[in-house]
């Protein structure tokens, strides 16, 4: 039975520090440990791996930009992103999964409308940039993914299933799952930009995920989803490495809607964090999101 997290009884909120702690132990239980070593395997000093191009990290940033605009497509229209706007350079790939949500919210409804028509958008701006050298969609799993991630973040029992289609809240819990993902891919991406248009582009492209991030959060808290929000953000940080840098939204009583850190700035994630996540495996194995990877020379 596809798990309907609304139907789920209102749980206290539980303090932030208090959810972090047992993290490493829990994540233990469902067998995911591992990725963490492997994580620090992949992706090694700084200094060994070669800096990407400009063009490199836009192409990177395309493939999320795939996935998020075929994400929101399909929950306000069911439909794709147009065939001839999916096509490029490397392999190919179809998209899985997915149908429009029965919204109920109006609001919710709202957000969903302008999240297609800006990742849409966002899709098409990279690839006017990038011209001749843009990469093609990758495949794209709607069908298993969002299963695997909720069980792993304890949001459904080890056997049940996630849809995030199937309702406003579960909608919004997936939405929570790529949008922080994106505001601290781009800002970890800044420092290799050393064009002026990509850098602008790269400005551009930051400013519109922080604002889509924030207002996600906000609609979360508006609900009282933060045991959910922190379960969703323990298990990205624990994909992501050993450092304790993802945040969830707070508490009722101390929310926490705009994710930041000592100096008031959104933290950083590298490429090998992002695909760690993305992939759902803590490494660089294509799986999760991006079954065969994704496009590019970052993957």
């Amino acid at each position: 039975m596809t798990a309907m997290i609304d139907s789920v009884p209102a749980t206290d909120p539980v303090a932030r520090d208090d959810l972090t702690a047992g993290r490493r132990g829990f994540l233990r239980s469902v067998g995911i440990a591992a990725g963490a070593v492997a994580l620090a395997e992949a992706t090694g000093p700084a200094s060994s791996q070669a800096a990407p191009s400009a063009a490199d990290v836009f192409n990177f940033a395309l493939n999320f930009e795939y996935l998020g605009a075929e994400f929101y497509l399909r929950a306000t229209t069911g439909e794709d992103v147009p065939a001839g706007e999916v096509t490029g350079t490397g392999t190919p790939g179809g998209v899985t999964g997915g149908s429009p949500v029965p919204f109920a919210d109006p609001l919710v409804r709202a957000l969903a409308v302008e999240l297609a028509q800006d990742e849409l958008g966002h899709v098409r701006f990279l690839r006017a940039i990038l011209g001749s050298v843009r990469i093609a969609r990758p495949a794209i799993d709607f069908a298993q993914s969002f299963t695997v991630f909720a069980r792993a973040a304890g949001l459904v029992p080890p056997t049940g299933t996630f849809d995030p289609f199937a309702n406003d809240t579960n909608f919004l819990l997936g939405a929570f799952i790529l949008e922080d993902v994106c505001v601290t891919a781009i800002k970890g991406a800044t420092p290799l930009i050393h064009n002026n248009e990509f850098l602008e582009g790269a400005a551009g492209l930051l400013a519109t995920e922080g604002y889509q991030a924030g207002a996600i959060r906000a609609f979360l808290a508006g609900r009282g989803l933060f045991t959910q929000a922190q379960q969703i953000s323990n298990l990205r940080n624990f994909f992501d490495g050993p450092a304790d840098t993802d945040q969830g939204i707070g508490t009722a009583a101390n929310p926490n809607l705009f994710p930041q850190d000592a100096n008031s700035l959104p933290f950083s994630r590298t490429p090998q964090q992002v695909l760690a996540i993305a992939y759902g495996s803590g490494n660089a194995t294509p799986g999760g999101f991006f079954p065969n990877g994704t496009n590019g020379a970052i993957r």
